[in-house]
C-alpha cells in the first residue's frame, strides 16, 4: 500500500489530516472557536452587566413588578369591601399592610391589580414608539433624498406639536379604555427625538464598505436595512425603548390623575386620583397612605427602568465586553494567530 493511501487511511479514521494537524487537535481548535465565542456574546455581556450594580438592581426591580404582574394578580384576591376597616393607616392592620381607602378596599391588592394596565400600557407604548422611530430613522438615513426630507419635516412637526394637549384632545374623542389603547395613543408624541438619533447613526452606516458592497451586488434596500443596519441600532434601539416605556408611564399615570382617561381599569393614576378627591392633599394623615402607596410604585418602576437602561449601556459597550472577554484579554495572542 503506497504512502498516499495509508495517509488518506488515516485521515479517514480522524488520527491525520491533509494539513497536518491531528483529529484531537482540530477538536481543540474547535472548542477553544466555541469558548471564544460563548465568553464573547455571553460570558463577557454577564461581568459587564455585574460588575456595576445597575443592572442587576434595575433587572431585579422589573421583572419584580413583571412577575406582580402576570403572577402576583392570579395568588392575590382582588380588593373589596371586607378587606379592612375604612381608613386604615399603613402598618397598623396585617391583613392590609399597607392601609385600606374609604371604602375598607386594600390599598396593597389595589396596586397589585393595578399593576397589569401599567405593564400593558408600557409594553404597547414602548413598541409603537421604538417601532416608528426605527423605521422613519433608517429609512430617512438610509435612502436620503426626498424620502429624508419627508419623514424628517413630519418628524419636526410631531415635535413641535404640544405634547399633553395632543395627547388629551385624541384621549378625549376616542375616549381608550383598553390599556394598550391608552399605551398605543400615549407613543404617537414619544418617536421624533429617537428618530432622529437613528438616522444620524445610520447615515454614519451607509458609507461602510459591506453596505457599499450589497448595493453593488443589487441587494435589495429592505434586506440592507433588515440584514446589516438594524442589528448594529438594536443596542441603541433596546436602550431606548426602556425610557419610552418609563415615558408612556409617566404620562398614562398624569392623564389618569388629571381624569382626562375614562376609569375602565384599575391603575395607579386612578387610585391617585381617588385618593385625591378624598381629601388626600389636605389630610395626609387619614388618605395619606392611599395617595403615597401608589405614586411610590410609580417611582420604583420609573426608577427601575431607568437603572437597567443604564446598566444595558454598558453591556453594549464593545470596549468594556473586550476588556472583560478572557479569550481576548487573557489570550490574546492565541486568537490573532487563530484567526
Amino acid at each position: 500500500m503506497s504512502h498516499d493511501t495509508l495517509r488518506k487511511t488515516d485521515s479517514e479514521r480522524g488520527s491525520i489530516f491533509d494539513d497536518g494537524t491531528s483529529g484531537a487537535e482540530r477538536t481543540s481548535t474547535r472548542r477553544e472557536r466555541t469558548y471564544r465565542k460563548l465568553d464573547q456574546y455571553v460570558l463577557a455581556p454577564l461581568r459587564v452587566g455585574f460588575s456595576d450594580w445597575r443592572l442587576p438592581l434595575g433587572g431585579f426591580i422589573v421583572l419584580a413588578y413583571i412577575l406582580v404582574g402576570v403572577v402576583g394578580v392570579r395568588f392575590v384576591e382582588e380588593p373589596s369591601l371586607t378587606d379592612g376597616a375604612p381608613y386604615t393607616a399603613a402598618f397598623v392592620d396585617s391583613s392590609v399592610p399597607l392601609g385600606t381607602d374609604r371604602l375598607g378596599q386594600s390599598v396593597a391588592k389595589q396596586v397589585v391589580h393595578a399593576t397589569p394596565a401599567m405593564l400593558k400600557m408600557a409594553v404597547a407604548g414602548a413598541i409603537v414608539a421604538t417601532g416608528i422611530a426605527v423605521f422613519v430613522g433608517t429609512v430617512a438615513g438610509y435612502k436620503g433624498g426626498w424620502a429624508d426630507n419627508v419623514l424628517m419635516t413630519i418628524s419636526d412637526v410631531v415635535m413641535t406639536i404640544p405634547a399633553l394637549p395632543l395627547v388629551i384632545v385624541i384621549a378625549a374623542i376616542y375616549q381608550p379604555k383598553d390599556p394598550f389603547m391608552v399605551g398605543m395613543i400615549l407613543a404617537i408624541d414619544n418617536w421624533p427625538g429617537l428618530a432622529r438619533s437613528i438616522r444620524s447613526q445610520v447615515l454614519t452606516i451607509r458609507e461602510e464598505s459591506y453596505i457599499e458592497a450589497a448595493r453593488a451586488m443589487d441587494v435589495s434596500s429592505g434586506t440592507i436595512l433588515r440584514r446589516d443596519v438594524v442589528p448594529q441600532l438594536m443596542p441603541y434601539i433596546l436602550i431606548n425603548s426602556a425610557n419610552s416605556a418609563r415615558i408612556v408611564i409617566f404620562e398614562s399615570v398624569a392623564l389618569y390623575f388629571l381624569g382626562f382617561l375614562p376609569f375602565s381599569t384599575l391603575n395607579w393614576g386612578v387610585m391617585m386620583n381617588l385618593a385625591y378627591q378624598a381629601g388626600a392633599m389636605v389630610n395626609m394623615g387619614q388618605y395619606g397612605h392611599w395617595l403615597l402607596v401608589p405614586m411610590f410604585a410609580l417611582t420604583l418602576f420609573s426608577f427601575g427602568l431607568i437603572i437597567l437602561s443604564q446598566g444595558l449601556d454598558r453591556v453594549f459597550n464593545p470596549q468594556l465586553r473586550a476588556r472583560h472577554a478572557k479569550s481576548v484579554g487573557g489570550n490574546e495572542e492565541t486568537d490573532i494567530a487563530n484567526s
